[in-house]
């Protein structure tokens, strides 16, 4: 990692999501103690000062961790941290009780108000504390509830005012609102980030899947029935045979016809499936991508059509993979593909942003028609970028991948292109 700004470029947006709602949480426990303890200090003299600011400071770092662990409870990576809310509950009900009395026995107007704040700021960051790791959201509401009751009757036992006691129960009750409110909404933010992040990946896999769905249900259409057949047929030879009639060399030769057929019948599926038609590819990406989120701008898509079939195929195919690894690896919200002809030569670039430190390159470490897996980049030589290769080198093209200006990906695949081919296409650039 190069600092923290390359550090904070190689996580996902998810999880982005969890690190700054998680220091959120961590910044109220500065704001409690900033806001209510260290007011005290400018109260002197008074002995509550003594014990109730290191009890504020405990109260905020209960806070802390409890909001920390209940987010880990909410992503699923430990139990409820019931012990510890029933601790930050009994601390922040026994917190405001020290400091109502000790605003009870106080004489200054400043210190008494210092005191009470310093007892409702407890309760209404507990509050907020707390609703992180509620099942059930009616808890927090008579979390909130039950605090509020709790100041009003001390503040009636020291002696308070009827209007100070219907104040400090109102802001109780708008404070806590508030802050849990605030908690469960930034819980609910990430748990959803992180569900809208997994349908993302699953929507990408179960495209894969369909694919080899349909290559299977196109293999066993065509070799069902002639396996069928050259079972029978065999199983009639082995009879014929062995009665000695010479009608058996017939049946094993049409065995063998039909075998034959079979094996032609297998390589049109492979090639149809192997092959593809640029234009297509090239709406699909950026069907896909757009589907997935990502602003796809695709550039020069009409000369797709005038390319001879084996470089649309060669080059679809780099579409399709690229497409697959955009979506795979990184973090991308923009995907520009572009199609040019220049100096004799087909270019196909296919640029995305969201790849940051450590990038990967497309397709290395997986088989040649899912790019799963990647390595770091720079390193070259996976399955997936050498199937690539191997692809553009039987039309004489050549492949250049890697990491530009930071964290953009390019892919880079040129094809070379007859002179009639050439200026046609230069014809429909013009």
């Amino acid at each position: 990692m190069r600092g923290p700004a390359g550090w904070w470029r190689s996580k996902s947006n998810p999880a982005k999501v969890e690190i700054y709602t998680r220091w959120s949480f961590h910044l109220f426990v500065v704001m409690e103690i900033g806001l209510f303890g260290l007011p005290l200090f400018l109260q002197p003299g008074h002995p509550a000062v003594i014990w109730l600011f290191p009890a504020i400071a405990v109260h905020g770092l209960l806070c802390g961790l409890t909001a920390s662990h209940g987010l880990d409870w909410v992503r699923g990576q430990r139990e409820q941290p019931v012990l510890l809310m029933w601790v930050l509950g009994a601390v922040s009900v026994l917190v405001a009780c020290g400091s109502l009395v000790a605003a009870g026995d106080a004489t200054g107007d400043e210190t008494t108000g210092a005191l009470g704040a310093l007892a409702g700021g407890v309760l209404i960051f507990g509050a907020g504390a707390l609703t992180i790791s509620q099942r059930c959201r009616r808890h927090t509401v008579y979390v909130v509830l039950g605090f509020a009751t709790v100041v009003g009757a001390l503040s009636i036992a020291v002696g308070a005012s009827w209007s100070a006691v219907l104040t400090a129960v109102i802001g109780i009750l708008l404070g806590g609102a508030f802050f849990a409110a605030a908690s469960y909404f930034s819980v609910w933010l990430v748990r959803v980030v992180y569900e809208l992040d997994s349908a993302r990946e699953n929507r990408t896999r179960l495209a894969v899947a369909e694919e080899r769905l349909r290559f299977g249900r196109d293999l066993h259409d065509v070799m069902g029935r002639n396996l069928a057949v050259i079972a029978l047929k065999s199983e009639l030879a082995v009879q014929l045979t062995r009665r000695g009639r010479p009608e058996a060399v017939e049946q094993m030769i049409e065995v063998q016809r039909i075998a034959h057929e079979s094996q032609r019948e297998v390589r049109d599926v492979v090639r149809g499936y192997r092959e593809a038609e640029l234009g297509v590819e090239l709406a699909g990406a950026q069907g896909v991508l757009t589907a997935a989120g990502i602003d796809c701008e695709v550039r020069g898509e009409a000369l797709a059509g005038g390319l001879p079939a084996e470089v649309q195929s060669a080059l679809g195919w780099v579409v399709r993979e690229a497409t697959t690894n955009v979506l795979r690896h990184g973090d991308a919200g923009r995907c520009t593909v572009g199609l040019r002809v220049r100096e004799g030569f087909v270019a196909l670039t296919v640029e995305n942003d969201g790849v940051g430190v450590g990038v990967r390159e497309p397709g290395d470490g997986g088989d040649s028609g899912g790019g799963e897996g990647a390595v770091p980049a720079p390193a070259g030589g996976g399955a997936g970028l050498a199937g690539l290769r191997e692809r553009l080198s039987a039309v004489g093209g050549t492949l250049a991948a890697g990491p530009v200006g930071g964290d953009r990906f390019r892919l880079l695949a040129e094809v070379p292109l007859g002179a009639p081919v050439a200026g046609r296409l230069s014809g429909i650039v013009a």
